[in-house]
């Protein structure tokens, strides 16, 4: 049950957006901005994007595919199928190029021990990335981090689980 009062028949998830006023249209824009405009391949963001949902055990982001089908061809399944989110999320990375490989390192551990990055992931880091795809990466993972964390905190997923009603 959502955290925060949620009228019946409402969506809680926009709900809670339009409680904060400005701030929440903002935080939807950057949101969309982040995932709409990222330079990375649809393959690395969401690399990315379904480890953090993995350290933030959001259910609703463990679930969504939409970014996927904005992104990518939505008449043509196999674009990402679930066995990449299930490799992704078991750190099962033979079949991830480098650079989904380090889309996925890069978020767990800036999700789950930031102080863990050192020398060899940047050294990494840089013979995959240019700096503009690094800051790229970094403003994907942090919006991640941040909704499927507000989603979880204030349970706005608890309505949205697999195989929910």
């Amino acid at each position: 049950m959502p955290r925060v009062s949620i009228p019946a028949g409402h969506d809680p998830r926009t709900h809670v957006w339009a409680l904060a006023g400005p701030a929440g249209a903002a935080a939807m824009a950057f949101s969309s901005a982040v995932m709409a405009g990222s330079m990375l391949s649809l393959r690395e963001y969401e690399s990315a994007r379904i480890s953090i949902a993995g350290v933030n055990d959001c259910e609703l982001c463990l679930s969504w595919r939409s970014a996927a089908a904005a992104r990518g061809n939505p008449n043509d399944p196999a674009s990402l199928p679930e066995d990449f989110y299930a490799c992704v999320l078991a750190r099962r990375f033979a079949t991830l190029s480098t650079r989904e490989r380090l889309c996925a390192d890069y978020a767990t551990r800036f999700a789950s021990d930031h102080l863990a990055m050192g020398d060899d992931l940047w050294i990494e880091m840089h013979e995959q990335f240019t700096d503009a795809e690094i800051v790229d990466l970094t403003l994907c993972v942090g919006s991640c981090l941040v909704f499927g964390r507000i989603n979880r905190v204030l349970d706005i997923d608890g309505g949205c689980r697999v195989g929910a009603a």
